[in-house]
């Protein structure tokens, strides 16, 4: 029987962390976000989550209390994905520096008033090589220290199943007891080849103007200019602008390539695909051309190349839904650390169980000693 875990998930996007958590066993019960497309999002896959959108620097502990289950009754997740672009207007005035970077400290109130057994967080690599040292990210490792054990790591989401390249860097703790991070389960080094794109889309309507495609939910794809459709029909499977000929070149490449090659790139069917951002449905913002069709990939597609299921909604139009896909934790790679989480807490009680046992035991002993003294 799983034990009693809820979830406090904090910068929750559109809830790729709630669901893989889900379906670990882990009940949301809480939920906040900024974006209000994204918890518009949220609340139609999850209705009975509590769900806000809220700046997490206005956002009182006491408004998540209030609707967690009381400390003895269940044990508590806090998860926390600090998004990693800047926020529009929340760069200092007086520095010029992107405040963003010191949202992850916001989670150490909700830690302190929420008393979590369990922490998760993940952020962009660069986070922690920013601050090996120093910084918010190792700011809030020291003091999450004081109360929990603490592990963390680079991981490639490749490596759990998800068909994405994606680097992240992600955070475990539990109060429970000594935790890592949960081994790699697809891979050179398991049983299990990575999932590719062919994997994860190859069932879905190629043609996204097929009467069976409009069943499918935001599998639409952004219309592509002529000059953009000429340049994606002169790209091979996994090619990009450096097959083209001149004529197709930007003005400003006119000297060449460099720089970012998956820029107008196609995705290749029998590997992972790159790291889906936010414009993950733009033909020119990286390598998000169909691997066969003449077109961007759709936000299903897109939405598939993070897992999340066929069934999950998504509110606003194409570029919202975008932007919520790309911001979002993929879920099977929260599902694996759902069920981490699960296993740790069971290995836990029961060790709680034998202590328990064991002092019973021994005090029964010494009760029976005591009596055939007298």
């Amino acid at each position: 029987m799983s034990p009693d875990v809820v979830l406090a998930d904090f910068f929750s996007g559109c809830g790729g962390t709630a669901r893989g958590f889900a379906d670990a066993g882990v009940q949301p019960v809480f939920a906040t976000d900024w974006d209000e497309e994204a918890v518009q999002t949220f609340k139609l896959n999850f209705p009975d989550v509590k769900a806000v959108q809220r700046d997490i620097r206005e956002l009182a502990a006491e408004e998540v209390v209030s609707v967690m289950p009381a400390a003895d009754e269940a044990i508590r997740l806090l998860a926390g994905c600090a998004p990693c672009q800047p926020f529009a207007g929340h760069r200092n005035a007086a520095t010029g520096e992107d405040e963003r970077s010191d949202l992850v400290l916001e989670l150490l109130r909700f830690v302190e008033a929420l008393c979590p057994q369990l922490v998760f967080v993940e952020n962009v690599p660069g986070m922690r090589r920013a601050s090996r040292s120093a910084g918010p990210f190792m700011e809030f490792v020291e003091v999450l220290k004081k109360t929990h054990h603490v592990a963390f790591d680079t991981i490639s989401c490749a490596d759990y199943g998800v068909p994405q390249t994606r680097r992240r860097l992600v955070l475990i703790a539990s109060s429970l007891g000594e935790i890592d991070v949960p081994t790699p389960t697809h891979g050179p080094s398991t049983d299990q080849p990575h999932v590719t794109v062919r994997d994860a889309i190859h069932s879905l309507p190629h043609s996204v103007n097929a009467p069976e495609s409009s069943a499918i939910s935001s599998h639409r794809a952004m219309r592509l200019t002529p000059l953009n459709r000429k340049r994606i029909k002169a790209t091979p499977e996994g090619g990009d602008r450096r097959n083209w000929p001149k004529r197709l070149w930007p003005d400003c490449h006119s000297g060449g390539f460099g720089g970012h090659t998956d820029v107008y790139g196609r995705l290749s069917w029998d590997k992972p695909a790159p790291t889906l951002t936010t414009k993950c449905i733009s033909y020119s913002n990286g390598r998000f051309g169909h691997p066969s069709e003449h077109r961007a990939i759709t936000a299903r597609e897109a939405a598939r190349l993070q897992t999340f299921h066929d069934s999950f909604e998504f509110a606003g139009g194409l570029t919202s839904q975008a932007r919520q896909i790309g911001n979002a934790v993929p879920v099977l790679l929260a599902r694996r650390f759902g069920q981490h989480f699960v296993e740790h807490v069971v290995e836990a009680q029961a060790r709680d169980s034998a202590a328990t046992s064991g002092q019973a035991d021994r005090a029964a002993v010494g009760e029976n000693e005591m009596r055939n003294a007298a």
